[in-house]
C-alpha cells in the first residue's frame, strides 16, 4: 500500500487507533464524516479491508423477486410502493412467482432475495406458501426473504410474536434476512421520512430475534437525507453493539438516498465523494463486520469499483431489472453479466471471487444440475420484476 498521508491533522489519532487495531468511538466517528481529507479516511478503510479480506472481491449470482409493490406505509423516502388501485400497481400469483424462481435456477442463481411492499390484503400465509413452494422447486437455493419491517408487518396481521412469526418463516423454509427497512434508526429522522415503518428499536430487536433463532441477516443504512453526521454514527454503533451480542450479520450494505419520484424529491443526490466516505467510515466503524458492499446500482459502475480500494469488499451481483431505485430515478444498468462484473473487480485490482448467501465460495463443478458454470449472461426477461439487493 502508498504511504499515508494526512491532511486533516485532527485524523491522526484515529489513524493511530485503526493501526493499531483499536476500537473506533463516537466522537471518532463524527471527526470522519466532518473531515475533507477523503484519500486518508479512504486509506485507512483500505488498510482494514485489505487486513481482513487480501486481494479478494465478492460477488454472487442471484435471482431478486417482489411478490408485490403494493404497500400501506407510503413512507416518504419510497418511489416503489404503490395503493392497490394506483397505475402499476402489482401483486403476483404464487405460481407466476415458482416460474420466475425455476428460471433464476437454469440461470445458476444460488439466492433467490425476496422483498415486497406491505400489502393490506394478502394474509401471511401467502407469503409461507411462497416459501414453501420455493423450497419445494428449488431446494439447493438458499433463500433471503423479508426485511425486518415485513416481519414487523407480518406478526401484525397474523397476531403473532415476533418470535413465532419469524419461526413461522424459517419453518417454511427462509434461510436468512436481508438489511432493508433500517434507514437511520434515530426517531426524528424515522418521524419524517418512513414513519409508519417499525421504529429503529423495533428493527434492532426483530434483528436480535432472528439471530437468536439462527437466522442471518444483512444491515443497511439509508443516507443523504435529512440525517446528521451523528444520528449516522448512532446508526452504525448500534449496528456494532449489536453485532457484539448476537454476530448474526453477514454484511453491512451503505445506501444512498435518491430523491426522484420520492415525496423528498426536493433533496439533492449524494457525491461521489458522500458515498465512498460512507463506504470508508462503516468499515472504520463497524470493525465488528466482516463484509461491506458496494452495491454498483447504487454507486454506478465507476464509483463501486473505487470503493473496492476505500473498504468495500463485496461488489454485490449481477441483478436483473432492479425496480427500487430504478422508480427512484437510477440511471445505472439494471443488469450486468458476470463477466463485466468480473472486468471491474479486475480493473480495480481485485480478484473476483463467486459467493453463496453467507460469503462461501461457489464451486460451479458442484451444483446441481441445470445450474450453468458461467452464470446468468443473457439480458432480463421484460416482464420480471425485481428489487433492491441488500
Amino acid at each position: 500500500m502508498a504511504e499515508l498521508i494526512i491532511d486533516d491533522l485532527r485524523l491522526k489519532p484515529i489513524a493511530d487507533k485503526v493501526l493499531a487495531g483499536e476500537r473506533l468511538n463516537f466522537d471518532d466517528g463524527v471527526t470522519l464524516y466532518r473531515s475533507p481529507d477523503l484519500l486518508a479516511i479512504g486509506w485507512l478503510g483500505n488498510y482494514v479491508r485489505e487486513k481482513r479480506h487480501g486481494n479478494v472481491c465478492y460477488f454472487n449470482i442471484n435471482r431478486h423477486i417482489n411478490p408485490t409493490n403494493v404497500c400501506v406505509a407510503h413512507c416518504r423516502l419510497c418511489a416503489f410502493g404503490r395503493s392497490p388501485d394506483a397505475p402499476g400497481a402489482y401483486t403476483f400469483a404464487l405460481e407466476e412467482i415458482f416460474e420466475r424462481a425455476e428460471q433464476g435456477v437454469r440461470e445458476g442463481a444460488t439466492e433467490f432475495h425476496l422483498v415486497g411492499g406491505l400489502h393490506p390484503d394478502l394474509p401471511f400465509q401467502y407469503f409461507l406458501d411462497l416459501m414453501r413452494g420455493l423450497k419445494q422447486r428449488c431446494p439447493g437455493v438458499h433463500l433471503k426473504a423479508f426485511t425486518m419491517v415485513e416481519v414487523g408487518y407480518f406478526s401484525r396481521i397474523a397476531k403473532l410474536s415476533i418470535r413465532d412469526t419469524l419461526l413461522a418463516l424459517k419453518e417454511a423454509g427462509v434461510d436468512s434476512l436481508p438489511g432493508g427497512g433500517a434507514e437511520i434508526f434515530n426517531p426524528r429522522v424515522r418521524k419524517v421520512i418512513c414513519d409508519h415503518k417499525v421504529s429503529g428499536q423495533q428493527w434492532l430487536n426483530i434483528a436480535r430475534t432472528a439471530h437468536q433463532l439462527g437466522l442471518r441477516s444483512n444491515a443497511t443504512m439509508l443516507y443523504g437525507h435529512i440525517e446528521t453526521e451523528e444520528e449516522r454514527v448512532e446508526h452504525l454503533l448500534l449496528l456494532r453493539e449489536l453485532q457484539d451480542e448476537t454476530h448474526g450479520f453477514v454484511a453491512f450494505i451503505p445506501l444512498a438516498f435518491h430523491p426522484e419520484n420520492t415525496a423528498l424529491s426536493h433533496l439533492p443526490k449524494t457525491s461521489g465523494f458522500a458515498d465512498l466516505k460512507n463506504i470508508a467510515v462503516s468499515r472504520l466503524l463497524l470493525d465488528n463486520f466482516d463484509h461491506i458492499k458496494a452495491y454498483w446500482i447504487m454507486l454506478t459502475p465507476r464509483i463501486a469499483q473505487i470503493a473496492l480500494r476505500f473498504g468495500a469488499n463485496d461488489i454485490d451481483g449481477t441483478v436483473v431489472e432492479e425496480k427500487i431505485y430504478h422508480d427512484a430515478g437510477a440511471t445505472t444498468p439494471q443488469f450486468t453479466p458476470r463477466a463485466e462484473l468480473e472486468r471491474l473487480i479486475r480493473e480495480a485490482g481485485r480478484v473476483p471471487v463467486e459467493r453463496d448467501t453467507l460469503y462461501r465460495p461457489v464451486d460451479r463443478s458442484k451444483l446441481p444440475p441445470g445450474a450453468p458454470s458461467s452464470g446468468r449472461e443473457r439480458g432480463p426477461r421484460p416482464d420480471v420484476t425485481l428489487t433492491l439487493n441488500v
